[in-house]
């Protein structure tokens, strides 16, 4: 609120100037009126068209390592709990970083942090392409400067459109954005398998990243702009900047916002179950084709891993089918149901742990089957992506959406994929020991390994059900108009009413 106003003048609320009569001889101050900023629609558009690129290489580099697993085994001779550590090296580093990318991105330009990341992450994918066998530990390195580029813009790229768009606009936004991390994912394996076959090495599968990053970076220089923090609603002095809360202010506001703090669990479970399914689940399916006799073993590398292929086709398709139903059924139902979005994710979530389940346990009978059950708990996975960012834009003010990305990313991940991969290697490598040496048992090592998985996604249901019971409550706190960041004692129902929140004379959702 502003400070100094006479105590006879009623202070500007975000629906505009309600205030009585000055004194004889005194005058109100100038109203403080919310600073206007505005794009032309197919500037949002082309923003958004751009960062959805981006984020299609970002999930490309997250998973093109797994493409190429087996290759990678071979020439660095690690086995499989140390391969499962790659992918924790690079989800620590990303996690470790992240809040330091969403301190920036709440505070200085967005746009050039984003540009740092790229040229951090692809600058460290080319170099570790030419790495030498005898230093396998600087390739562990690489990947651990992948994430914590990848970090920058995972954090800061999707507060950008939530400052572009807004209500369903930005639901169906954030939706084709959110479709590129399964098809960036399913891309990852694709393009690392497809040139290793085409080319007989697999660091050329890193040494084509640089090129599309390149011109990534020329695009988000170009045609993104920066757009005011809160700038889609328009919210008076928190979209133009005015006071600013501390890091640890904001964080002590995330903590006893319940939706916020169930939802990241949620997302935890999630990241937990995709991170061990996507770097294992190709080596996992082509160790099922070799029990079936369908493929011979392979000894030495270039080894040929259609499942890759056909791993990654699964995960583009269900993907985007994926995230297209769950955002569309958010979008539809949360305008009858209260709580929608999050009794969405949490029956998802409940139906993919059976999925998963059956798809492990088929595999040794049918492989057929196993690929079916693996679609379908991937399809229903899927359905969350955009619904859980949207959850967490509608229930925290504009200028902490950064942070909260970032501790929402670094829960997500400490606590989810960053240990999964080693995890579920570790114990396959554990349970191998004490079994006969025989690809069989290899398989069957890997499969029980995996079956935490059916069991942790359930708890993200559950997680996403206590959600939707303080959704309504967080999201009308996210609107007080309050300078900094709001806490439920600043503002009572009163006050709430007297500016119009209540009475749904908020602030301006103009569309761009």
């Amino acid at each position: 609120m502003a400070g100094g106003m006479s105590v006879e003048c009623s202070e500007p609320g975000p629906g505009g100037l309600q205030g009585q009569s000055p004194g004889p001889g005194r005058q109100c101050p100038p109203p403080i009126m919310p600073t206007s900023w505005s794009l032309p629609p197919w500037r949002a558009y082309v923003a958004a068209a751009v960062l959805c690129y981006i984020n299609l290489l970002n999930y490309m580099n997250w998973f093109i390592i797994a493409g190429v697993l087996l290759d990678i085994q071979e020439v660095f001779q690690i086995s499989d709990n140390h391969a499962g550590l790659l992918q924790t090296v690079f989800v620590s580093c990303l996690l470790l970083s992240a809040p330091v990318f969403g301190y920036l991105g709440d505070r200085h330009s967005r746009k050039a942090t984003m540009s740092f990341g790229i040229l951090l992450w692809s600058g460290a994918g080319l170099s570790s392409s030419f790495i030498s066998p005898r230093y396998s530990w600087l390739f562990f390195l690489s990947r651990g400067i992948v994430g914590t580029g990848s970090a920058s813009y995972s954090t800061i790229a999707p507060t950008v459109l939530g400052d572009l768009f807004v209500r369903d606009q930005r639901t169906r936004v954030l939706a084709v954005f959110y479709i590129f991390i399964p098809v960036g994912s399913g891309l990852g394996y694709v393009l690392g398998s497809a040139v290793t076959m085409l080319t007989g090495n697999w660091r050329w599968a890193l040494r084509v990243m640089p090129c599309l990053e390149a011109v990534a970076l020329i695009l988000l220089i170009l045609l993104v702009p920066d757009p005011p923090r809160g700038a889609a609603e328009t919210q008076g002095e928190r979209a133009a900047g005015g006071f600013r809360s501390s890091w640890c202010e904001d964080v002590r506001y995330l903590g006893k916002n319940w939706s916020f703090v169930w939802s990241t669990l949620g997302v935890t479970a999630m990241a937990f179950v995709t991170g061990a399914l996507g770097f294992w689940a190709p080596k996992f399916l082509l160790e099922a084709r070799v029990v079936h006799g369908l493929q011979p073993p392979c000894f030495q590398e270039p080894c040929s891993n259609p499942d890759s292929l056909i791993f990654g086709a699964l995960t583009i398709m269900t993907g985007v089918i994926g995230v297209i139903l769950g955002a569309e059924a958010a979008r539809r139902y949360k305008k009858v149901i209260p709580g929608a979005e999050p009794l969405i994710c949490a029956s998802s979530l409940l139906a993919t742990a059976p999925c998963l389940y059956l798809a492990l346990v088929l595999a040794p009978t049918t492989l057929l089957a196993s690929y079916v059950f693996l679609g379908l708990g991937e399809l229903l996975l899927s359905c969350n992506w955009a619904v859980v960012a949207d959850i967490l834009l509608s229930v925290v003010v504009p200028r902490c959406r950064g942070t909260a990305e970032a501790l929402q990313i670094t829960v997500g991940h400490i606590l989810g994929d960053a240990g999964s991969p080693y995890l579920t290697g570790l114990i396959s490598s554990v349970l191998r020991a004490r079994r006969p040496d025989s690809y069989l048992q290899r398989f069957l090592s890997l499969q029980q390994s995996f079956l935490c998985c059916a069991f942790v996604i359930a708890l993200g249901g559950g997680c996403f059900l206590l959600t939707a019971l303080y959704l309504e409550r967080d999201e009308t706190r996210a609107w007080q108009p309050v300078t900094g960041t709001p806490d439920s004692k600043d503002v009572d129902s009163n006050d709430l009413e007297r500016q119009g929140l209540l009475s749904g004379a908020g602030a301006s959702t103009e569309e761009p």
